[in-house]
């Protein structure tokens, strides 16, 4: 595997199917960047926790050289993040108040696995993609949006 940059902080792209995993994988192979994929909002319920590890799997044998950490969000519902934690995802997203996202984050330790509170600003997300591997290329660059040439047009 690559070594990635550590002075880079993860960025963070929002997947809604297979070819935006791999695009966004690509992408952050190519810049050599650390990258978490976060599924779509209450992806667990439209698409369930078995979808979201097939799609951990696959994407990451097709590019296997990158590391990704990968969330699944849980929406507000506790019942569907442990049935996700049952399901074998290793992250997870939970929107929840307390005491049930400290219950849940201390079963998801018993399944060595980590509940998250996500903030997605800043996330570039595919939903409305056209063309997710150039999008995630221009997120993941240091270039400035919309400018080829900084410095051209004075």
């Amino acid at each position: 595997m690559a070594e990635v940059n550590p002075q880079s902080a993860p960025a963070t792209i929002v997947v809604h199917e297979f070819s935006h995993a791999v695009a966004a994988l690509t992408a952050a192979q190519a810049h050599n960047r650390p990258i978490t994929i976060l599924s779509a909002m209450g992806a667990v319920r439209s698409a369930g926790a078995g979808w979201w590890r097939e799609l951990v799997t696959q994407a990451g044998a097709n590019v296997p050289d990158q590391a990704a950490e990968w969330i699944l969000d849980c929406g507000d519902e506790p019942g569907m993040a442990l049935a996700a934690l049952r399901e074998g995802v290793q992250a997870i997203a939970l929107d929840a108040g307390e005491p049930i996202w400290s219950r849940v984050a201390q079963i998801a330790v018993q399944c060595d696995a980590s509940v998250l509170r996500i903030d997605r600003a800043g996330a570039l997300d595919l939903a409305d993609s056209n063309n997710p591997q150039r999008d995630c290329y221009l997120y993941l660059s240091n270039t400035p949006d919309g400018v080829a040439k900084p410095g051209v047009l004075g």
